[in-house]
């Protein structure tokens, strides 16, 4: 027992000294009151807040936690003195910097991740009261949520809000103290916030346009206010006219002079449609319904998570690569910052996604054999073999043992084969049947996947092409294969020439390529001559990144 009351009594010691060590909150209100004696007391009152900020997980009044030991590094370097104020003045950065952080939302980001109401209500009162220039608890606040603002925004233009993930080409996430410090101080000694902000963000080209074109969009719709109209179309008059209304808050349909004129209404859908990246068919479906119930906060948000994926990329891209963009249903070839091919791609259905990778362009193979993946395999083919082994001579396939020789498919017992128990590979014959088309294009990657030609090509005509089972079928395969061996000189300028007589020949052939890089991508926003083009969400990427980020 007196083991124990030892035992408890050292416990109870230790959370007393624990207890004693934590530091109270800073005080609501210092009313000085002369203003001689507020900057030594606004010193105080920070050093106070910064000490309760790191005994509580840097947590701040609004409850937004701040960069704590950052926070700490820069006050250190000037002895917990305010950076934005002055005897009971506002600085001019302080100005700059409340500006962004109550327009955070032009840059993609989330005012309240910067404590735009707290600041907000503070310097409005101190404009409003002239006892509030005398609290110095207040000008505290101000001054430490500005810095933590600036920070966070520094770390957030550059890095992006979401975590690092898989794909992420940054080897760091944040900047160190050291940097965020550096960064802060240059901003207030050259008087220029947005300047040294805006530095930090990426230059490439699709980010830039991003940008552009959501300030294009708040401009053209920030000042308007819609009604929803009703899930389900009915052809009734009544609805027809609640669609007009909506059109023209939207600015899409103008009844000056033709009022009650329903005639209107499908010029109007098409306006819409055509604003939002739909088939313009004038046709008021379920996709065009659900946009036009969107809120202007909602497409706001589509376009913030794509600029957050921009900011995952390096500061760097390389002179060439090839950038495929999943729900776009698009792929690039970049060349010193200009599209030097484009083309219509199908990628992967929803359940079998096409995956998100960087990978460097190894080859491409003229009339490729199609190795069947065991998923299909046993999904999709193994019971239609079963029901008839002809199935096989139908879909051009043969069957391989493991000694790589080929087998009659009518001496294999089918009914005994199962995921547990299938000694062979089913392959897909070459030429124009072979679902990778006459051409294949291969680079290093754990999901073996690749891009390739497809023998039924008129797929491409669909506007959603989420149609493969996570392979990319291109369109403009032939353009691609030229373009990667453009440069080459191992057969003396001769290799295209030669590319096209294997081709001509049906020869099968396998032809090395400079490893130009390759990323495929997820964005669901594009901009073209500032104006936002929106994709479908196909795989759900932009709800779960929506949770990750806050919005």
């Amino acid at each position: 027992m007196r083991g124990n009351n030892r035992l408890f009594y050292l416990l109870a010691v230790t959370v007393c000294l624990l207890a004693a060590c934590r530091h109270k909150a800073p005080k609501e209100r210092v009313i000085v009151q002369n203003l001689k004696e507020l900057h030594e007391a606004v010193t105080g009152n920070i050093a106070d807040r910064l000490n309760y900020m790191a005994d509580n997980n840097g947590l701040m009044e609004d409850s937004v936690p701040g960069m704590i030991t950052a926070l700490q590094y820069f006050y250190q370097q000037h002895q917990n003195a305010p950076q934005w104020s002055d005897s009971g003045v506002a600085s001019a950065n302080a100005d700059a910097m409340l500006y962004l952080v109550q327009n955070a939302m032009d840059e993609g980001l989330l005012p309240s991740q910067y404590h735009a109401a707290q600041l907000t209500t503070i310097m409005q009162t101190f404009k409003t009261s002239e006892e509030s220039k005398r609290d110095a608890a207040q000008w505290a606040k101000m001054d430490v949520m500005l810095s933590d603002a600036f920070m966070k925004m520094a770390t957030h233009l550059h890095f992006g809000v979401a975590p690092r993930d898989s794909i992420t080409l940054r080897k760091d996430s944040t900047f160190t103290d050291t940097v965020l410090t550096a960064l802060l101080q240059k901003a207030l000694q050259q008087k220029n916030i947005a300047a040294v902000l805006g530095s930090l963000e990426p230059s490439h080209a699709g980010y830039v346009a991003l940008k552009k074109g959501l300030l294009n969009f708040r401009k053209t719709y920030g000042s308007k206010r819609w009604n929803a109209i009703p899930e389900n179309y009915t052809d009734t008059l009544a609805f027809k006219q609640l669609l007009l209304n909506r059109l023209v808050q939207g600015g899409f349909v103008d009844t000056s002079g033709h009022a009650g004129d329903t005639a209107l209404l499908k010029d109007g859908i098409k306006a819409f449609q055509k604003a939002f990246n739909l088939y313009p068919d004038g046709v008021a479906g379920k996709k065009t319904r659900e946009m036009l119930n969107r809120s202007l906060h909602d497409w706001e948000v589509q376009v913030a998570l794509n600029l957050d994926r921009w900011r995952k990329l390096p500061d760097t891209l390389p002179q060439r690569y090839i950038m495929v963009n999943v729900p776009a249903f698009e792929l690039e070839v970049m060349d010193s910052g200009a599209v030097a091919l484009e083309s219509r791609v199908i990628v992967g259905t929803p359940k079998t996604r096409t995956p998100l990778l960087n990978s460097r362009m190894a080859n491409f193979v003229m009339y490729p054999y199609w190795r069947v993946p065991y998923s299909i395999v046993f999904k999709e083919m193994l019971p239609a073999i079963r029901k008839d082994v002809n199935y096989l001579a139908s879909k051009n396939l043969e069957v391989i043992d493991k000694d790589g020789n080929a087998v009659d498919p009518t001496t294999i017992d089918w009914m005994q084969l199962h995921r547990g128990h299938f000694p062979y590979v089913l392959r897909q014959m070459d030429g124009e049947d072979n679902s990778l088309g006459i051409m294949k294009f291969n680079f290093m990657n754990k999901y073996s996947v690749y891009l390739h030609d497809t023998n039924n090509r008129g797929l491409f005509r669909n506007a959603f092409r989420a149609l493969s089972h996570g392979c990319v079928r291109v369109q403009q395969w032939d353009s691609l294969a030229m373009y990667l061996i453009k440069d080459d000189t191992s057969y003396k300028n001769t290799l295209r020439d030669s590319v096209r007589t294997w081709l001509a020949m049906q020869e099968k052939k396998q032809i090395p390529v400079s490893r130009i890089p390759i990323y495929i991508r997820y964005f669901t926003a594009g901009a073209q001559d500032d104006h936002l083009l929106f994709y479908d969400d196909i795989y759900g990427e932009d709800k779960v990144l929506r949770k990750k980020i806050g919005f």
